[in-house]
């Protein structure tokens, strides 16, 4: 498993509020779209970062991680496993603490690489399974 009880825990509780969900739209039948609005009923910012750049959950969309103007903490991976990997180089590249590979998200060459930058990483899990499991 990449990702231990540990590190699932520091990510949803230590490294910050501001998470930036690839791949979220206001498409409400995809899963993004509800994982989002549960981590926002948990006090997480989120930040839709889709090509459409579209506001979802009353939070302005950008197209990129890197358009974002402010400090991201966690970056969300909603995208295929095939361009997660880019995604997670993004996230280093923009300063977060961490990346969250959402189920069925898996790369373990971005994993490592991903670690290996000192980022916390979780892959193939859901926050928005595990975040009310913490209280």
């Amino acid at each position: 498993m990449y990702g231990d009880s540990a590190t699932v825990r520091k990510i949803l509780t230590d490294l910050g509020d501001t998470w930036a969900i690839v791949g979220l739209s206001s498409n409400q039948q995809r899963a993004a779209y509800s994982v989002a609005g549960v981590l926002q009923r948990f006090g997480k910012r989120i930040v839709p970062v889709h090509p459409k750049a579209e506001t979802v959950h009353g939070e302005k969309g950008y197209a990129s991680l890197e358009e974002i103007p402010f400090e991201v903490d966690v970056v969300d991976v909603f995208v295929n496993s095939d361009l997660a990997g880019a995604v997670a180089g993004e996230a280093v590249t923009i300063g977060a603490k961490g990346v969250w590979f959402q189920l069925g998200v898996i790369d373990e060459g971005a994993y490592d690489r991903t670690r290996a930058a000192g980022l916390e990483m979780v892959m193939d899990r859901c926050p928005a399974i595990e975040i009310p499991r913490l209280r």
